[in-house]
């Protein structure tokens, strides 16, 4: 674990990429051998607003990646935050709860504040109203949207009390699960059921990404499903009865539309409807 935690520490920004475009090069090609879904879909035009947006992220997360770095250096030189507050403990079980803990701040309690916020559920939107979610959907969310998310992490990081490294760490993990999640893969029902007592697996989170309520507003998690599970916002469904997209925004043409993308935000209000 000191390693490992060493080589985060000071990750080349080279190897960040790799992880990146590693994966979802890995995912693309894997969705054609073993898809969940076929879609009739022009792979190529599909992906461009989508990588468009993962660009928007990278460039709003390295402009204030310093941010995160200031944060981490304040509280370890202070001791601060919930995992420096707890009894000594191993260093792998160290990391282990700093990932944890930034896994229900950056992305479990953001992603639930977003669909329960009226205007961040508008931004968040985006993300939701793709029709062929694969795995260049992991990364689409609006610029703003990338912003709400990375303070998120910034009191994550503040509140949990974790160093650079294992900030680190958590970004690499969660950009790989993110990837994973989205992709358009069909794993075998009985494995990703497995899976799914521990972290999140496709088919949980594909279930977030239906058109209708309550189902829309389940399965928060990135990493980890014990929040969901702990919570009360896990649930089931059945993966081939999926329907992606928002039933209030079901005009596909605008939804894959760039400059439309841009401008969803700043729409009137709506929000998917119940199943009664």
């Amino acid at each position: 674990m000191e390693a490992l935690l060493n080589y985060f520490e000071t990750i080349p920004s080279v190897h960040r990429s790799l992880i990146l475009v590693g994966g979802i090069t890995f995912f693309w090609l894997l969705e054609g051998v073993i898809p969940l879904f076929n879609f009739n879909y022009k792979k190529w035009k599909h992906a461009f607003p989508n990588l468009f947006f993962t660009f928007t992220t990278i460039l709003i997360n390295f402009t204030l990646a310093f941010l995160l770095l200031r944060t981490a250096d304040w509280v370890v030189i202070h001791n601060f935050g919930i995992i420096n507050w707890l009894p000594e403990m191993p260093l792998w079980l160290y990391g282990i709860l700093g990932v944890l803990f930034l896994d229900f701040f950056g992305a479990y309690l953001a992603h639930y504040t977003e669909h329960k916020v009226r205007i961040l559920w508008m931004v968040h939107l985006v993300h939701h109203t793709d029709h062929k979610v694969d795995t260049t959907t992991a990364n689409r969310h609006h610029p703003l949207e990338s912003i709400i998310r990375f303070t998120f992490t910034l009191l994550g990081v503040f509140v949990v009390g974790t160093p650079i490294a294992i900030i680190m760490l958590y970004q690499s993990i969660s950009l790989i699960f993110t990837q994973l999640t989205h992709a358009n893969i069909k794993m075998p029902r009985g494995l990703d059921k497995i899976l799914s007592y521990f972290i999140v697996s496709p088919d949980m989170h594909k279930v977030h990404h239906h058109n209708l309520l309550p189902y829309t507003d389940s399965n928060y998690g990135n990493i980890f499903s014990i929040w969901d599970r702990v919570l009360g916002t896990y649930m089931e469904m059945d993966r081939d009865k999926i329907v992606y997209g928002v039933d209030t925004f079901p005009d596909e043409v605008k939804n894959s539309d760039l400059k439309e993308l841009l401008k969803q935000p700043f729409q009137g209000y709506r929000k998917p409807t119940n199943l009664s």
